[in-house]
């Protein structure tokens, strides 16, 4: 009973900071790539877990979650992640190599989505990936700036060159 209580309560407390929740399917899943999944989840800071759906129930309950409760049947993994695009690609990277791990749906705060739409927010880049594309979009002004400032001495220096190296020949 203790057991099963401290589970609800690690649950809630990964679902209470989510921004995603991934549902699979893994009947028949060999031990090694279950293993496989959870070290790549880990690496990519999603929960990954193997829990019985009624404590997952619970879990959820008075949550922006509360509405997955339909989905939750059968043999589940559930993959909890703060990013929501983190969850949706390690999960459904994972299923694209396995056939018996299948997604079956997954949910946003206060929004259910279906197996296609989790792949769909698989295809979107990371919270990192956007973040590099924002510096890098945000560094080439400054970095041109800079250049244009190292070029006028430059130039005033090659012109120096070019009337110095222009009087001896007068």
């Amino acid at each position: 009973m203790q057991q099963k209580e401290a589970v609800v309560a690690e649950v809630a407390k990964q679902v209470a900071g989510a921004q995603a929740i991934v549902l699979a399917e893994n009947r028949g899943m060999p031990v090694a790539d279950m293993t496989a999944l959870r070290a790549k989840a880990r690496a990519s800071g999603v929960y990954f877990r193997v829990v019985k759906n009624t404590l997952v129930r619970r879990a959820v309950a008075g949550t922006p979650f509360e509405s997955l409760t339909d989905k939750m049947v059968g043999p589940l993994a559930y993959g909890i992640s703060q990013d929501p695009v983190a969850a949706a690609k390690v999960l459904n990277d994972f299923a694209k190599g396995n056939e018996k791990f299948v997604i079956t749906g997954g949910a946003m705060p206060g929004q259910v989505m279906s197996a296609k739409e989790v792949a769909a927010l698989a295809s979107l880049p990371s919270r990192e990936e956007l973040l590099a594309k924002l510096m890098g979009t945000m560094q080439a002004p400054v970095a041109k700036f800079v250049r244009t400032l190292n070029e006028v001495p430059g130039k005033f220096v090659r012109t120096l060159a070019a009337v110095r190296d222009a009087k001896p020949a007068a």
